[in-house]
């Protein structure tokens, strides 16, 4: 059997009041998670297609054991499951990357779950460096100094241990923390998240036609997440 890549998205159950919280206050509780699910449906339907393309395998990386269950009630029926329980993301990132792997696939993307617009090409891409002979790791940096996903070929803790998650370093910081392990670092072009008001602002003006500065290319079309943000588009 040839071997594939797991393809795997970090998220939760979208719910009203503990999702996208720092969106709340513009969209509401209800607004907020039904953008959540949005960016998960989107997300999910890019990471189908670049499946196909690379021969690689769907997954969604959540928490609790249930959160399975209330996933697969909208995210694609090919996606698979895995369950990571810990409050730290870095241990939660370690793990899923180790158990990806035991499942024997030949190298893991783990993908952030609040990029509706991803371009498939940028997934595609970390796949195809990843397969190249050799040790890597490959980021897709964010506009805020994080990054929307990173994919790895072994299993490597130390890359997540005392990342200073949630803050503008975190890239920064793990690109020294590549260098302190003689990791080789392949970066793709950046991209962006959704988890606040100037990057939803970011999305507004992408899905009105505008590209965001610092992107070099068009994004995904995004269908669920521009029907649920059709108001404020003007539609």
């Amino acid at each position: 059997m040839p071997s594939t890549a797991a393809i795997a998205i970090i998220c939760k159950v979208p719910r009203a009041g503990s999702s996208k919280t720092r969106l709340i206050p513009i969209v509401g509780a209800e607004g907020a998670a039904a953008l959540s699910r949005a960016f998960l449906l989107d997300l999910s339907a890019t990471i189908v297609d670049v499946a196909a393309e690379v021969g690689a395998e769907a997954y969604a990386v959540c928490s609790p054991a249930d959160a399975s269950i209330e996933l697969a009630d909208f995210l694609p029926s090919t996606f698979g499951y895995v369950v990571r329980t810990d409050p730290v993301l870095g241990r939660v990132l370690d793990g899923a990357v180790a158990d990806l792997l035991a499942l024997g696939h030949d190298c893991v993307v783990l993908v952030n779950g609040d990029s509706p617009t991803l371009p498939a090409t940028l997934l595609t891409e970390a796949i195809v460096a990843l397969r190249q002979p050799g040790d890597r790791v490959v980021f897709g940096p964010a506009l805020d100094g994080g990054y929307t996903f990173v994919g790895l070929k072994r299993r490597c803790s130390a890359l997540f241990e005392a990342i200073p998650w949630s803050t503008a370093t975190v890239l920064s910081c793990s690109l020294d923390r590549a260098a302190q392990l003689g990791l080789p670092v392949i970066q793709t072009a950046p991209w962006y998240d959704i988890d606040d008001v100037d990057s939803l602002e970011w999305l507004l003006s992408e899905l009105r036609g505008l590209m965001p500065a610092g992107l070099d290319r068009r994004g995904a079309a995004a269908p669920e997440t521009r029907q649920v943000l059709a108001y404020d588009l003007g539609q």
